[in-house]
């Protein structure tokens, strides 16, 4: 079994890394917000000007660096794949509208927001909106923006793994195992003999490709969003819709298969009746706050990681805006605080996709128990 003494004590350095991380970054967002009033004259100008005379005004609008909005392009989902400079990866752009059908093209037509394109344009938030803003109709986004094209990368490299490491195991059959397949297969054993088994109990065989889904699809897209560079970079597990559906798909998991057993300890609990008024709001409640902690435990720490990092990073473009000295100064500790959560980022990677997997096999365990093997216990 895991060693539930270390995960509790990085678990509580975790909490305080993550309350330093939020206000790290409002306090960035201040510093780098502050700016006279005539560059957000200017800036209110650029929006008026005609497209030729955007990106000057822009330009001369912004020149002053401003950690908040750089730390939120990066954590926030996008309708293109940013890679250095002006230059990204268009995305595909599929919008449906009543009046007009459905719409597809690629993200580069809105030139990073500065056109619209076919009565659309993109906003500052990545949102695709009406261009005449007087239109109220409802427009149904199905695009393919980073985070989704990102978990497509994240599904291939799981069933490229898998599939090579299930054909390695097939030819090596009573052998031992070699190269990736010796690499992998002990976290394999790991969710099966110490998460699976242990919590679900005779059963556990049937939850198992549920659960080592669940893990390598975390893991993965953990991995991926700490590489800052394509293919990696995007806040998959950081953001909320993500997380949401994967506490989603263990609630639903357990709803269905929670046998009689389950309900009755909910509805009908061992405790004189005058308690039930009490105890059954309170276990109804916990039906829905399991997969709701499940959903921002996850969000909350992922998203906290990339702040911290990239929170520290901008202390060199802070510190350079004031002198130029004091930029070159501050970097050697700004880059070293950078790697080391960097560096603690892949502990939280495994340590995430561990403890949502081994909550979800908890939860699941809690449905199936026979009564029993309850009593037993």
């Amino acid at each position: 079994m895991p060693d539930f003494t270390v995960s509790s004590a990085f678990q509580s350095l975790q909490k305080k890394l993550l309350l330093a991380g939020f206000c790290a970054f409002f306090a960035l967002q201040v510093m780098g917000n502050e700016a006279p009033a005539t560059a957000h004259g200017e800036d209110a100008k650029a929006h008026t000007e005609a497209a030729g005379h955007k990106a000057a005004d822009a330009h001369a609008a912004g020149g002053k660096f401003s950690p908040g909005k750089m730390i939120m392009d990066h954590v926030a989902d996008a309708h293109d794949w940013h890679l250095f400079g002006h230059v990204s990866i268009p995305l595909p752009v599929i919008l449906y509208t009543k009046s007009t059908g459905l719409k597809v093209f690629m993200s580069s037509a809105f030139h990073h927001g500065e056109h619209p394109h076919e009565g659309f344009r993109l906003t500052e938030k990545n949102k695709v909106v009406w261009e005449d803003a007087s239109n109220t109709e409802a427009i149904y986004d199905f695009s393919i923006t980073k985070n989704v094209f990102a978990m497509f990368i994240a599904v291939g490299a799981i069933l490229l793994i898998m599939i090579s490491i299930g054909r390695a195991s097939q030819r090596r059959a009573g052998k031992a195992p070699r190269g990736l397949q010796n690499l992998l297969e002990p976290l394999i054993l790991f969710i099966r003999d110490d998460i699976a088994r242990p919590n679900i109990g005779v059963k556990a065989d049937k939850f198992l490709p549920m659960l080592l889904t669940i893990f390598w699809f975390i893991f993965i897209n953990n991995l991926f969003g700490l590489i800052p560079i394509f293919p990696g970079g995007a806040n998959v597990t950081g953001n909320i819709a993500v997380t949401m559906v994967l506490s989603l798909v263990v609630f639903i998991t357990v709803t269905i298969n929670a046998n009689s057993y389950y309900w009755k300890h909910i509805f009908l609990p061992d405790v004189p009746k005058a308690m039930y008024l009490i105890l059954v709001p309170i276990e109804i409640l916990g039906v829905f706050l399991r997969p709701f902690v499940l959903m921002l435990r996850l969000f909350a720490n992922i998203t906290a990681g990339h702040i911290i990092i990239l929170g520290f990073f901008s202390l060199i473009f802070i510190f350079g805006a004031m002198k130029p000295g004091l930029g070159f100064a501050v970097s050697p500790l700004s880059v070293g605080f950078t790697l080391f959560m960097s560096l603690l980022e892949l502990l939280v990677a495994f340590l995430q996709a561990f403890v949502f997997t081994l909550l979800t096999a908890i939860y699941i365990g809690m449905a199936v128990e026979e009564h029993s093997h309850a009593e037993h216990h």
